[in-house]
């Protein structure tokens, strides 16, 4: 099972929020690193908030776009 930890960046959809999960790749040649940035649609029943650090696991599909679910909310984000 594939387990992600990312930022939420977007909660515009009901019960779905916008998960940016950052990695470093190196350069296999150059050896330079980079960040690669992806975005997934994630099933939030938790009811998150944009800036909130969360893990998120695969899932059965919950429709086109949504094959993930929201496991726990690492940190909150501060006010």
């Amino acid at each position: 099972m594939k387990i992600f930890q990312g930022k939420v960046v977007a909660v515009k959809m009901a019960k779905t929020a916008t998960v940016a999960v950052t990695r470093v790749v190196v350069d296999p040649l150059y050896k330079k690193r980079f960040k690669r940035i992806k975005k997934y649609h994630v099933h939030d029943e938790i009811g998150v908030k944009e800036g909130d650090r969360v893990k998120f696991a695969a899932s059965a599909p919950v429709s086109k776009l949504k094959k993930w679910k929201i496991m726990e909310v690492i940190t909150n984000k501060k006010v």
